[in-house]
């Protein structure tokens, strides 16, 4: 605890039961800080790791941390995206909607994680092609700017003015300090990210969206 109970002094003891009770509605709500010295043998042992600035709780035989309301970000591209060579690599940037924990970097393309963890990435897009022959779009991610193996989508447009909504959700485990970036490349530049504009009965769609929660750490 934070504070120590106040021990009986002279021989007035309601004095000391209400201060006694006073510092018990403030203690018994605050977790005990971890010091080091605790064992994690039994289970449900509560916490709180004033180092890392969570609670922790032990579950076989280690104190595991427990994720709060921070770790998430919902971003979007409001504007159309073009290539300007074919069969090359870009970076999405996008506009933070809610950001916590997660932050655009520098460059903005990369979203840098505050904390480790592991972490749920949900990846849309919309490509549209002013081409009569087939485009093909590839949409990929990369970490600390190596791209993830085997993370790759790969669609394709066969028809002038075709639209469709390419979406995805990964898992990926990350360090703190680590970035995401999220790439796409076509095989001709008739193909783009739509950002279709508000109508009388709809809103703007975006180019693309990303939403990213913490799952644990």
């Amino acid at each position: 605890m934070t504070s120590v109970a106040p021990p009986p002094q002279g021989t007035d003891w309601k004095v000391w039961a209400r201060q006694l009770g006073a510092y018990l509605s403030r203690a018994i709500p605050t977790l005990q800080f971890k010091t080091g010295n605790e064992t994690a043998a039994t289970n449900g042992i509560l916490l709180w790791d004033n180092v890392n600035g969570y609670p922790v709780v032990s579950k076989n035989g280690e104190f595991r941390q427990i994720v709060l309301s921070d770790g998430q970000y919902a971003g979007h591209v409001l504007t159309d995206q073009t290539a300007a060579s074919t069969n090359t690599a870009y970076a999405l940037t996008y506009t933070a909607q809610t950001a916590d924990g997660i932050t655009n970097g520098t460059p903005a393309s990369r979203l840098v994680f505050g904390e480790a963890g592991q972490y749920m990435v949900s990846f849309s897009v919309q490509i549209s092609s002013s081409s009569a022959s087939t485009v093909n779009f590839w949409f990929w991610p990369r970490i600390n700017g190596a791209d993830i193996a085997g993370a790759s989508m790969k669609n394709a447009l066969h028809q002038n003015g075709a639209t469709l909504v390419v979406s995805r959700s990964s898992i990926f485990d990350v360090a703190a300090g680590d970035y995401l970036e999220a790439m796409w490349a076509v095989d001709s530049t008739s193909g783009t990210l739509d950002a279709s504009a508000a109508t009388a009965f709809a809103p703007a769609a975006p180019a693309s969206t990303i939403l990213i929660t913490r799952l644990h750490g």
